[in-house]
C-alpha cells in the first residue's frame, strides 16, 4: 500500500470533499461579510476569494474521484433498490448540474475582486458582487444538501 491509498477509502474522500467544500463556502461567505461591512479590506477580499476557489476545486476533484470510482458502481445501484430512489433522480441529477457552475461563478467573484477599486465604484458593482458571493455560497449550501439527501438514502438503502 502507497502513502496515499488512504485516499480511496470511501469515508475518506467524503470528508475531504465536504471538508473543502465547507473551506470554499465559509470563503465566500467571509467574501459576502466583508462587502457588506463598512470598512472593507480589498487584501482580504482578494485572499479570501482564492481561497474560495481553492476549496471549492478541491472539492470537486475529491468529490469527481468518488463520484468516477465508488458512486456509479456502489452507491448508486443501492439508493435505486432502495426506499428512496429519487435521491439519485432529483438530489443528484441536481446536485451534478449544480456543481459544475460553482467554480466557474467563484472564479467570476475572484476577477472581480481583483478590479481595480475606481472601477469597481464607477460600475457600481458592489450589490452586483455581494448578489453573486451570497449565490455563490447559497450554491455551496444547496448542494451540501443534497449531499446530505443522496447519502442518507444510501444508508436508508443498505438498512
Amino acid at each position: 500500500m502507497g502513502i496515499f491509498s488512504f485516499l480511496t477509502y470511501k469515508p475518506v474522500l467524503i470528508g475531504i470533499h465536504l471538508g473543502f467544500a465547507i473551506v470554499g463556502i465559509d470563503a465566500f461567505l467571509w467574501y459576502l461579510g466583508e462587502l457588506a461591512g463598512k470598512s472593507q479590506n480589498h487584501t482580504r477580499i482578494k485572499w479570501v476569494s482564492i481561497i474560495g476557489v481553492i476549496g471549492f476545486a478541491l472539492s470537486w476533484l475529491f468529490g469527481g474521484y468518488y463520484y468516477v470510482v465508488n458512486y456509479g458502481k456502489l452507491v448508486k445501484p443501492v439508493i435505486l433498490k432502495g426506499t428512496a430512489p429519487w435521491a439519485h433522480a432529483i438530489a443528484m441529477e441536481a446536485k451534478e448540474h449544480v456543481f459544475l457552475f460553482i467554480i466557474p461563478l467563484a472564479l467570476t467573484a475572484v476577477f472581480l475582486a481583483f478590479l481595480n477599486q475606481e472601477e469597481f465604484k464607477k460600475n457600481n458593482l458592489h450589490r452586483v458582487v455581494m448578489a453573486l458571493t451570497g449565490l455563490i455560497a447559497g450554491l455551496g449550501l444547496a448542494i451540501g444538501a443534497m449531499g446530505y439527501i443522496i447519502s442518507s438514502a444510501a444508508r436508508w438503502g443498505i438498512i
